[in-house]
């Protein structure tokens, strides 16, 4: 399959928006022209670990016989594969001369087959293993990213299998299935029918269910100690304006940092409340890679950095591969 012909996005900041399908992408509302796939990256098929089915995914490999970097980037949860608001990530990987991949892993998170089911998250490490097999990759450089429903499965990927990665970015990710299936049911977002989809049933009501959503949550695996960078940013006005509440990252930070430097509960809850910072925290420095989204809060603790933006739902791709390249498996 030939990609379509490549449209340059000049500013890489993609915002991710609710819509009545729960089509979760929309380009940020500056007339950016419709990103679409470059012309050198091309579909490819490989078989998963999980259960031996050819599995699709966007890749590109640059040449040359040089080790280079490998970009693992995951689509949203109403993504696939074939989503073009994926592009970003092919362009800067392109730009640098590393390898990337963009894999299906079961599609939009719609059934239980997607949605951080075992299935899932053996195709994510089958593309990696189809990366490695089919270009020289530098192991100290393979790198995880995914945004929104890509950073829940960005984080969960990372959880079960920290030793592959050499720093995963995530943003605005879902982080707590059962916590955000009663925030969609509040807003009446078509997100909540869904995930009864996946769980096999209302995980209000239904403990089994509240066990498969607890089962497909990044917090239910993170845990800090582990040493692989791990890079949380998100959206001050998410949870406003988009879908999915700040306290999502927030947590995911605590669940990694080391207990001196987490955030309290009524800290988490300031900040979900209200698009503003706390006033007992204070401000960030700026950070030139996030454009003209002003960092307005930082915290690092080890190897685990979290970021709230003046932003969205929403992902700022130098930002993201800007962050990633600095890091080396250590």
């Amino acid at each position: 399959m030939m990609a379509p012909r490549s449209m340059r996005v000049p500013r890489f900041a993609l915002a991710l928006v609710t819509g009545g399908l729960a089509r979760d992408l929309a380009i940020a509302a500056e007339s950016a022209p419709t990103p679409r796939w470059p012309d050198a990256v091309r579909e490819v098929w490989f078989p998963s670990e999980a259960d031996g089915t050819r599995q699709p995914a966007l890749y590109f490999a640059p040449p040359g016989d040089e080790p280079r970097p490998l970009l693992v980037a995951l689509h949203t949860w109403s993504g696939d594969y074939l989503r073009p608001t994926g592009a970003p990530y092919a362009e800067g990987c392109i730009a640098r001369g590393w390898v990337f991949i963009h894999p299906d892993f079961r599609g939009p998170n719609e059934r239980p087959e997607a949605a951080g089911s075992e299935r899932a998250i053996e195709d994510v490490l089958s593309a990696v293993q189809y990366a490695r097999r089919t270009a020289r990759i530098d192991a100290t450089r393979i790198y995880l990213v995914g945004a929104s429903g890509g950073g829940h499965m960005a984080l969960l990927v990372a959880a079960r299998k920290p030793d592959v990665w050499a720093g995963v970015s995530a943003w605005v990710p879902v982080t707590d299935l059962n916590a955000w299936y009663r925030e969609c049911r509040q807003r009446n977002l078509a997100y909540a029918d869904q995930i009864v989809r996946i769980a096999g049933g209302d995980p209000v009501t239904n403990p089994a269910a509240a066990r498969e959503c607890e089962r497909r949550s990044p917090l239910a695996h993170l845990a800090g100690g582990g040493g692989l960078p791990v890079d949380l940013n998100a959206g001050i006005r998410d949870g406003h304006t988009g879908s999915v509440p700040i306290s999502h990252t927030l947590r995911a930070f605590n669940r990694l940092a080391r207990e001196p430097d987490r955030l309290s509960d009524a800290q988490i809850r300031a900040f979900a409340a209200e698009p503003r910072l706390p006033a007992e925290l204070a401000a960030a420095r700026d950070d030139p890679s996030y454009g003209d989204r002003q960092v307005l809060f930082r915290r690092e603790s080890g190897a685990v950095r979290v970021t709230i933006f003046d932003g969205g739902h929403e992902i700022i791709h130098e930002a993201a591969l800007a962050w990633l390249a600095a890091q080396r498996k250590r």
